[in-house]
């Protein structure tokens, strides 16, 4: 593969109008919305922007949460999104501003908060001013994510402590840097993922940032650094999907081991079966959430393709692209590069960067005929106009062949073996199992339908024989067919050093 392949496999981004209906109705923003046209006239809020008693009951109730025990928290929670949004503009009052904020009472409003100018964008910008909007709530709820508990910091407050953060056990860096890594699998595992939206257990989400690639067994010490990693993320996902980054199934409760304050067992967690491995969490990223881990890795400067990137550019890059693609992203790529151009045009593109005799040049010419077998019959005279070409008068046949077109020429026993080499060529650095079987197999019927094909097929002036002949002799399951491949690549390498 060429050294500047994507860092990212290509992801299928839905359209820019369909993600922008999943902000708008993303439970968390959608909420901020409903509290930003509330406030109409203005609504009296506190030094942080925060709605103040009795304007909290008041919107409490208009969102429809009072008889819900965490109503008044989600309503401050999506108060707070609208506040960091623009969707609410926040006032400050003169007379408030002229006392000293620490002579205020916690619940004394210093300031009116009316309706921002970002609302309107909500109901009448394009589809990219509400993604904006959006992307911005998720960047603050992506440090709510990452921040310590509330709790523990209120009790380090009381009675006039001060704020430690060691004693927090809390490293803002190193949750941040947790939770990209977890977003960023997410992201790789939603790529190479030919069935769109499945889910990921959380204990092996957690096992992924933490078990090392060669530990064949993890340590006790392992397991319980993942089995803390799960709890950080079930909080963390639990979080993040109101804004409608993730889809989350949370850990059932009933599997949590609830311990005292001096670490006793009050109540023993239930036992699970090997099926039930759903309830110990389950996660994706929505198409909302794939969308937005895109971004975020593009600002900060990874490379990181979606399907359709490449419909603008050359059949070079186009080729040059494909060969890291997923299969089915790869025809997806392939289909909107042909939909810009006619048949003939495309052909002929293709075809003339397809062709080369450096090391990627087998690669090319497999992309190029992967993308020609979804041309129209119209590019029929480019691929005619190639058949002598040592290059590709091979892969025309094959394309003519296909479709049943009459006229075809027989084609040399030179350019059948050099096709032939092209072709395991194009297959050498796919070290999947399922690819590596295919090879073998393709291996094993060229030696039988060609006789004597070791006795010839050196002599091929292609830069990889040799190459190819010393792995036919690896694959090969015939132990003499094997041994004449090697000698073959011997006299191979012989003649490419004279």
């Amino acid at each position: 593969m060429p050294a500047d392949r994507p860092t990212m496999p290509p992801v299928r981004l839905h359209p820019e109008a369909e993600l922008a209906r999943d902000a708008l109705s993303a439970p968390l923003l959608a909420r901020a919305a409903r509290l930003a046209r509330w406030a109409g006239t203005g609504v009296p809020v506190g030094v942080g922007g925060e709605l103040v008693d009795p304007s909290l009951v008041a919107a409490t109730e208009h969102l429809g949460l009072a008889g819900d025990e965490e109503g008044p928290a989600y309503t401050a929670e999506a108060w707070q999104l609208a506040v960091d949004t623009g969707l609410v503009e926040i006032t400050e009052d003169e007379d408030a501003a002229a006392d000293d904020a620490a002579d205020l009472p916690d619940d004394a409003a210093v300031g009116t908060a009316t309706p921002g100018e970002e609302l309107a964008l909500l109901t009448s910008g394009s589809p990219q001013d509400v993604l904006d909007i959006w992307l911005g709530g998720m960047e603050t709820v992506l440090a709510d994510a990452v921040a310590p508990d509330l709790s523990d910091i209120a009790e380090q407050l009381a009675d006039g402590g001060e704020l430690d953060l060691d004693a927090l056990d809390w490293d803002p860096e190193e949750e941040a840097e947790l939770l990209d890594g977890i977003l960023g699998n997410l992201y790789l595992l939603s790529a190479l993922n030919e069935v769109p939206g499945q889910d990921v257990p959380l204990p092996a989400l957690a096992a992924s940032m933490i078990v090392p690639d060669d530990m064949d067994e993890p340590t006790d010490e392992i397991l319980e650094e993942v089995s803390a990693v799960m709890m950080r993320l079930d909080d963390q996902f639990r979080v993040l999907e109101p804004i409608g980054l993730v889809a989350y199934r949370p850990v059932d409760e009933a599997l949590i081991e609830e311990l005292d304050e001096d670490g006793d067992t009050v109540r023993a967690a239930e036992p699970l079966a090997d099926e039930d491995v759903a309830r110990y969490g389950m996660v994706r990223l929505t198409p909302l959430g794939v969308w937005a881990v895109r971004a975020r890795m593009l600002d900060a400067g990874v490379d990181a393709p979606a399907v359709g990137d490449l419909a603008d550019q050359s059949a070079d890059a186009l080729l040059a692209a494909l060969p890291d693609y997923p299969e089915v992203l790869a025809q997806a790529e392939s289909e909107q590069w042909l939909a810009a151009r006619t048949p003939l045009d495309a052909a002929r593109d293709l075809l003339a960067a397809a062709r080369g005799d450096d090391e990627y040049g087998p690669l090319r010419r497999l992309a190029a005929q992967q993308t020609l077998s979804l041309v129209a019959p119209e590019a029929e005279p480019a691929l005619r106009e190639v058949l002598d070409d040592r290059y590709l008068g091979g892969l025309a046949r094959v394309w003519l062949a296909e479709r049943g077109l009459p006229d075809i020429p027989e084609p040399s026993q030179d350019m059948v073996f050099w096709l032939t080499v092209d072709t395991i060529a194009a297959q050498l650095g796919d070290t999947d199992d399922a690819a590596a079987a295919e090879l073998r197999e393709l291996v094993q019927a060229l030696t039988e339908q060609h006789s004597g094909f070791f006795d010839e097929v050196w002599r091929v002036d292609h830069p990889a024989t040799a190459e190819v002949l010393e792995v036919m002799g690896q694959l090969h399951p015939d132990k003499k067919a094997a041994k004449e491949a090697r000698k073959a690549a011997f006299k191979a390498r012989s003649r490419q050093s004279d």
